[in-house]
């Protein structure tokens, strides 16, 4: 019996992607194997996660009025450094809702471990200039290849220091395996760190390189909802 810590569950509103405005249930785990400089999230073990067991993760979420729920959002953190867990708990939980997986896409074995019980997958694509993480195209292309016969987008989130070449890159990257590209305004607080004029440049350069991009912002923040 695997356990794992999870910091919180809740139900609440989707506000990023392309399934925004749909109502989830969020659970978010507690590692992440990455440090992006504009992360924001409480996800850490140590500021008050609780451990889980498979069976109890799933009886303590039974206990939420889940009417209506869309799809369960295992976010983080990481989720997929959690795949013994989830090898456990998915099965379970798959009766709730459509399993929605929210990654950094940089960890294609694990994923192909899960992959049967995954449903949807939202995939970042790392910017250096906006995570201060360099050299993870191999990695993000590897994940993609995996991602192969589901329902996956992936999302940017950028800010005034995204490239050119960043942007060439990622959009060919996107239409190498015919991925929605949802380009997200990196924000401070409830505001956007770029105005709209600078967003519009934006979306027109990935334009030039693959048709298949829409703006998201995180909309949850303007909505003051989790």
């Amino acid at each position: 019996m695997t356990k794992t810590f999870v910091k919180e569950f809740f139900v609440s509103i989707q506000g990023e992607g392309p399934y925004v405005g749909y109502k989830q249930l969020f659970i978010r785990f507690c590692r992440c194997n990455l440090n992006c400089k504009y992360c924001d999230t409480e996800f850490l073990a140590s500021t008050g996660a609780k451990e889980y067991c498979a069976q109890g993760l799933f009886d303590a979420i039974s206990e939420l009025d889940l009417t209506g729920i869309h799809s369960i959002s295992l976010t983080g953190g990481e989720p997929l450094l959690e795949t013994e867990f989830l090898k456990e708990f998915l099965p379970l939980a798959r009766g709730v809702g459509k399993i929605y997986l929210e990654t950094n896409a940089t960890l294609s074995k694990q994923f192909e471990e899960v992959k049967d019980f995954v449903d949807i997958v939202s995939a970042d694509i790392k910017l250096e200039s906006a995570t201060g993480i360099k050299d993870l195209a191999n990695r993000h292309d590897e994940f993609f290849a995996a991602c192969k016969g589901k329902d996956a987008y992936t999302k940017i989130v950028f800010d005034s220091a995204i490239s050119d070449e960043e942007i060439a890159m990622t959009a060919e990257l996107a239409k190498k395996y015919g991925l929605e590209l949802v380009l997200s305004p990196m924000m401070l607080g409830a505001k956007m760190s770029v105005g709209g004029d600078f967003i519009t440049e934006v979306h027109n350069k990935y334009l030039t390189h693959y048709d298949r991009v829409r703006v998201i912002p995180q909309v949850h923040k303007f909505m003051c909802v989790e």
